[in-house]
C-alpha cells in the first residue's frame, strides 16, 4: 500500500477542491495529542493500521512537526535537496510517522456528509478510518479533505489512522528554502456538510472608481440569498447587481461588509470587500490607483513550532506590518494558513498568494544527463495543476489576494503554462505572477529577483520592453544579517518610474530554531543538527529576529517606506508629502520638537493641512520654535514628527508614522586647530607608541568581522588575500615634534608589499589630550577596505553617551533611520544579536561620547563609535551570540569610516559610492576625563 509515496500525482479519493468558508457546518476539532510511532524507513512502518494496537506507541502533538518533537532532526537546505535526484524516486531511509487518535462522531452529524480536512501535512499521508484504507494526498501547504460518511457511524466513536512520509514524488516540488520539517502540522478537522447546506462560494465584489458604484456576484453550489445588512441588500446567489453607495477596500482602507449566504441547509458568513484589479498602460492599479508594493516576502515561522503557527503568531505578523507601514505579502513559497489571508483582508495588505511549488535544486534548465525540472516534465503536470487548482479555490474570496503567483524559482516549462491558464479560467479578475518567466511570456507582471536599481530604471524607462508589464521585484532587498544596505536608491527608482511598481524585501523573519548547544540556548541555523548537507545560516534573512523583534534592518525599512515624507523646504520651513495611495493626513497629527546638541529647548504643534494622497506642502515652523534658528547657535536640529491622532485596530494613538529632521543651525567648517598645549612624553610599546587616558593598546584598525553581505559573495575571502585581517603594526619613529609627541607607525600584513603609514600627534590638554592621525597607504595597496579608523582598550565600561545617530546602528547606506541626537546605552545595548555573530553595533556620525567617565570629541570630521566587550576576533569566531561572552576589558573603536553594508548575500554587489576607497586620512579627536 506505499506505492503512492513515488506516485507521480496528487491524491487519491481525495474531494475536488472547494473555498474556506466561515459556515454553520458542524466541526470537531482534532488537534491535541495522538498516539505518534516513527519509523526510520516505510518497509519498516508495520503494515498495522487497519487495527493498529497503539499500547507503548508515544503521544505527539497536533498540530506540529515531529523533528520539532523529539523525533528526528531538521535540516536546512536552500537549493539542493537533501536526496538524490532521480524523481519520483526517494530514499529508502525515509522516516514515517504514524499517527492514531480515537473521535467521538456526534450523534448529530447524522444525515450529514462526514469530512475529514487536514490544512496541512508534510509531505505525504494516507489515512486509514476504522480500519479501512481511505486515501492518501500530497501538497503539504494545500487542504486535502476525505468523504468518511460511509465508514463512520454518528454516535459512535471512530478510530483515524495517518501514516505521513517524510519523502514523497512531491518532495521535488517542495523545495523551498526553509527547514526540512515532517508531520501533520496544521489543524484537523471533523465536519459534517448538511445537505443543501453550500460548501464552495465564489463572492465577486468589484467596485467601479470612475462612477462610485460597486457590483456583486455570488455564486454558490447550493443556491441561497444573500443579505448585506449595512447595504440594504438581498440578491439571490448567481444574480450579479449594481451596489450604490458601497466604500472600497484597499490596503490603506480595509473597508469589508459582512453579509450572509442563507441557504435551506445552512448559512455562510462572508466579509465582502469592493475591489476592483486593472492593469491600465501597464500599471497594476487597484481601484484605479496606482500601488506602489512596500512588501515582505513571509514564510510562516516561530522559533520553536516551525510551520505550524498559531493565530496569535500570524496577528503577531500583521500588526507589525502595519506598524511599520509594510502594505503587502508575498506568502513565500505557498499558500498560507487561511486565517493568516483573514487578518490581511480585515487589517489590510495586498497579498501575492503563491503555489506550494518550487524545484529550485534542478536549476533553470534540464541539466545533463538530460533531467527536466518538474515544470517541464509532463510527469509532474496534473500535480502541478492541481496545486493550482487547490491554490485558487481555497483562497479565491479573500480581497486582500491581489495577484496570483504559479511557484517560485522553477525555471521554465509547458506545466507552467497550464497552470497560467487554469488560473485565467477560475479566475480572471486578478493578474499572474511567476518570476522565471524572465521574457514575460505569459505572465501578466513583469518580475524579477535582487536586479541592481540601474537596472530596475533601465526596465522602468523603456515601455518596449517585457510587453510594457508592470514591474515588481518579487524579491530584493536580502535581509540576511547586517544590511539589506542602499534602499533608499531602490525608493527613487520605484518613484520615478510608475512602471516600476515596489517589490518585496526576502525576508520578513529570521528562520533560527530555538535550541540548545553546549548547554547554551541558541537560535539555530543549517548545520547545527549535524545535517551533512545544509545551506549554513541562508536561513536567517529576515527583517526580524526569531523572537519578532525588529532588526536594525526593519527600523531602516520602516524609515524609507514612510507613507509621508517630512523634508526641508530649502527655504526655512519644512516639507510634507503625502505618499499615501489612498487615505489623507485627516488621520494624523504633527508635531516639532528642536534639540540644541540634544537637548530640548522647543515644542510645538505643527499645523498642516490636510494633504490629499500625491499632494505635498510647505509649512512655516511656529514662531516659537523658528526663533530657535539663531546664528551662531550650537548644533540644532528640528524633528518633526507624524502620529496616529487617534487608535486604529493595528495601533494606539500616538503611533509614529513617519518622521524627518532639519538641521536648524548653520554648520561651519570645522578645522582641526589644536589647542596650544604641551607634548605627551612617554609611551608604550603598542601600535600608536603611547598610553593617555586610560587608552591602552591603540592601533589602526582595518578589519571588521565580515557581515553576511561580505562573506557570501566573497568579498571578505579578497580581502584576507590582502592580508587586512592579519595586518601588524612597526613603530617608526617617535618623539617630541613641534609641541607634540609624534610617533610614526606602518600597519602592513605579511608577505605582502603595501602598508599604512600613519602619523599620531599626541597633544597635552586641559584634563586629557588631542590626538592627530593622518595616514598615507603605500605599496600595492588594496582599492578598498573593510574599515578604516583607531581602536583601543578600556577598562570595563558600564554606560556610553553619545550625541550623533541612534539610536540603532547605522552605515554609511543604512542610515535612513539613524536621527541625530543624544542617547544612552549599556554596552550590552549596543550589541545587535545577529543569529550568526558579525560586525555590527556602529553609530555613524558621532560627534562625541562618553564611555563611563572618558570623553571623546569629534575635533573636525565626524567618527563612527563600535564599543564592544569583546574583540573582533572574538566575533568573527564565534558561531552563535551566546558565544560571545563579556570580559573584563572594553573595546572600542572609533572609525574614519567603514564600507557599507549592501545586500551581496543575495543581491548587486555594493555600488562604488558606498566603498572605502583606500586613500590618504585623517581623523582628530580630543580625550579627556
Amino acid at each position: 500500500m506505499s506505492d503512492y509515496v513515488e506516485d507521480f500525482g496528487s491524491g487519491a479519493n481525495v474531494l475536488p477542491p472547494r473555498s474556506w468558508l466561515d459556515d454553520d457546518a458542524r466541526r470537531v476539532p482534532l488537534g491535541g495529542e495522538w498516539s505518534f510511532r516513527l519509523s526510520p524507513t516505510v518497509a519498516a512502518a508495520p503494515d498495522d493500521l487497519t487495527d493498529p494496537d497503539t499500547t507503548g506507541w508515544d503521544t505527539i502533538t497536533v498540530p506540529g512537526h515531529w523533528q520539532l518533537s523529539g523525533y528526528g532532526k531538521p535540516a536546512y537546505t536552500n537549493v539542493v535537496y537533501p536526496f538524490p535526484l532521480e524523481p519520483p524516486y526517494v530514499p529508502t531511509d525515509n522516516p514515517t510517522g504514524d499517527y492514531v487518535r480515537t473521535v467521538s462522531v456526534p450523534a448529530d452529524f447524522a444525515g450529514a456528509k462526514i469530512v475529514l480536512r487536514f490544512e496541512g501535512v508534510d509531505s505525504r499521508f494516507a489515512v486509514y478510518v476504522n480500519g479501512e484504507w481511505v486515501g492518501w494526498s500530497s501538497g503539504s501547504r494545500l487542504a486535502s479533505e476525505f468523504d468518511l460518511t460511509a465508514l463512520v457511524a454518528p454516535g459512535n466513536e471512530a478510530r483515524i489512522a495517518v501514516r505521513v512520509h517524510q519523502w514523497s514524488a512531491g518532495s521535488y516540488v517542495e523545495d523551498q528554502d526553509m527547514w526540512w520539517l515532517s508531520g501533520i502540522f496544521r489543524e484537523v478537522n471533523l465536519l459534517a456538510l448538511r445537505p443543501d447546506a453550500p460548501t464552495d462560494v465564489f463572492v465577486k465584489a468589484a467596485w467601479d472608481h470612475v462612477d462610485g458604484a460597486g457590483t456583486l456576484l455570488v455564486e454558490s453550489d447550493v443556491p441561497g440569498t444573500v443579505s448585506v445588512a449595512e447595504l440594504g441588500l438581498e440578491v439571490p446567489t448567481g444574480e450579479h447587481v449594481r451596489v450604490e453607495g458601497v466604500q472600497p477596500w484597499s490596503a490603506e482602507v480595509p473597508r469589508l461588509y459582512d453579509a450572509v449566504l442563507r441557504t435551506a441547509g445552512g448559512d455562510v458568513r462572508l466579509r465582502i470587500g469592493f475591489r476592483t484589479v486593472a492593469i491600465v498602460d501597464g500599471i497594476f492599479t487597484v481601484n484605479g490607483n496606482r500601488v506602489l508594493f512596500n512588501g515582505v516576502n513571509r514564510h510562516e515561522f516561530h522559533p520553536d513550532r516551525g510551520r505550524s503557527v498559531t493565530e496569535q503568531d500570524m496577528l503577531d505578523d500583521v500588526l507589525i506590518m502595519k506598524r511599520a507601514g509594510i502594505n503587502a505579502v508575498r506568502t513565500s513559497h505557498y499558500p498560507p494558513h487561511p486565517h493568516f489571508l483573514e487578518l490581511c483582508d480585515e487589517y489590510g495588505l495586498y497579498v501575492i498568494d503563491e503555489c506550494d511549488l518550487e524545484s529550485h535544486g534542478f536549476g533553470y534548465e534540464p541539466q545533463p544527463p538530460k533531467l527536466p525540472n518538474p515544470v517541464m516534465d509532463e510527469r509532474f503536470r496534473d500535480d502541478l495543476v492541481n496545486r493550482m487548482r487547490r491554490t485558487v479555490h481555497r483562497d479565491k474570496n479573500h480581497p486582500s489576494i491581489v495577484i496570483w503567483s504559479l511557484g517560485n524559482e522553477c525555471g521554465m516549462g509547458d506545466n507552467l503554462k497550464a497552470m497560467y491558464d487554469l488560473v485565467k479560467e477560475l479566475d480572471p479578475s486578478r493578474p499572474v505572477h511567476y518570476e522565471r518567466d524572465t521574457e514575460a511570456e505569459f505572465v501578466d507582471i513583469y518580475s524579477r529577483m535582487y536586479a541592481s536599481p540601474e537596472q530596475c530604471a533601465e526596465i522602468g524607462a523603456d515601455a518596449t520592453k517585457y510587453r510594457n508589464l508592470p514591474y515588481i521585484l518579487c524579491e530584493y532587498g536580502h535581509a540576511m544579517g547586517n544590511g539589506p544596505g542602499g534602499l533608499l536608491d531602490y525608493r527613487e527608482v520605484f518613484e520615478k518610474y510608475p512602471r516600476c511598481q515596489g517589490g518585496f524585501i526576502w525576508e520578513f523573519i529570521d528562520h533560527g530554531l530555538r535550541t540548545t548547544i553546549d548547554g547554551r540556548e541558541v537560535y539555530a541555523y543549517g548545520g547545527d543538527f549535524g545535517e551533512p548537507i545544509h545551506d549554513g545560516n541562508f536561513v536567517c534573512d529576515g527583517l526580524l529576529f526569531p523572537d519578532r523583534t525588529p532588526s536594525p534592518g526593519m527600523h531602516e525599512f520602516v524609515k524609507v517606506i514612510e507613507p509621508v515624507r517630512i523634508v526641508a523646504d530649502g527655504n526655512d520651513g519644512v516639507t510634507v508629502t503625502n505618499h499615501y495611495e489612498v487615505l489623507d493626513t485627516s488621520h494624523l497629527v504633527f508635531t516639532a520638537r528642536v534639540e540644541v546638541e540634544g537637548e530640548v529647548v522647543g515644542t510645538a504643534p505643527l499645523n498642516v493641512p490636510v494633504l490629499a494622497p500625491g499632494a505635498s506642502t510647505s509649512v512655516e515652523l511656529p514662531p516659537e520654535l523658528d526663533k530657535l534658528r539663531a546664528e551662531g547657535r550650537p548644533e540644532t536640529w528640528l524633528t518633526v514628527t507624524a502620529e496616529l491622532a487617534d487608535a486604529t485596530p493595528w495601533a494606539t494613538a500616538g503611533h509614529r508614522i513617519a518622521w524627518g529632521q532639519i538641521r536648524l543651525d548653520q554648520p561651519t567648517t570645522p578645522t582641526a586647530t589644536v589647542p596650544s598645549g604641551e607634548a605627551v612624553v612617554g609611551g608604550v610599546a603598542d601600535a600608536a607608541g603611547i598610553s593617555v587616558a586610560g587608552l591602552t593598546n591603540v592601533r589602526l584598525d582595518v578589519w571588521r568581522a565580515p557581515i553576511d553581505n561580505d562573506a557570501i559573495p566573497g568579498v571578505a575571502a579578497a580581502w584576507r588575500e590582502q592580508g587586512l585581517h592579519r595586518v601588524q603594526h612597526r613603530i617608526v619613529s617617535q618623539g617630541e615634534r613641534d609641541g607634540a609627541w609624534e610617533v610614526v607607525t606602518r600597519t602592513a600584513p605579511p608577505a605582502l608589499q603595501w602598508g599604512l603609514r600613519s602619523t599620531w600627534r599626541w597633544t597635552a590638554v586641559e584634563d586629557g589630550v588631542v590626538l592627530q592621525l593622518s595616514l598615507v597607504p603605500e605599496g600595492l595597496f588594496p582599492e578598498v577596505l573593510p574599515r578604516l579608523g583607531i581602536t583601543f582598550e578600556l577598562p570595563k565600561v558600564q554606560q556610553v553617551e553619545w550625541f550623533g545617530t541612534g539610536p540603532n546602528e547605522a552605515y554609511v547606506d543604512t542610515r535612513a533611520a539613524a536621527a541625530v541626537g543624544k542617547y544612552t546605552a549599556t554596552v550590552a545595548e549596543l550589541q545587535t544579536p545577529y543569529v550568526r555573530p558579525q560586525e555590527n553595533g556602529q553609530r555613524i556620525d558621532t560627534r562625541w561620547a562618553t564611555l563611563d567617565t572618558l570623553r571623546i570629541e569629534a575635533v573636525d570630521d565626524l567618527f563612527g563609535l563600535t564599543v564592544r566587550d569583546w574583540t573582533t576576533h572574538d566575533l568573527e569566531s564565534a558561531k552563535h551570540t551566546p558565544d560571545l561572552v563579556p570580559g573584563d576589558t572594553t573595546h572600542v573603536t572609533l572609525d574614519i569610516a567603514q564600507t557599507g553594508v549592501g545586500t551581496a548575500a543575495c543581491g548587486p554587489a555594493l555600488p562604488t559610492r558606498d566603498k572605502l576607497t583606500t586613500t590618504p586620512s585623517h581623523l582628530t579627536l580630543r580625550f579627556t576625563n
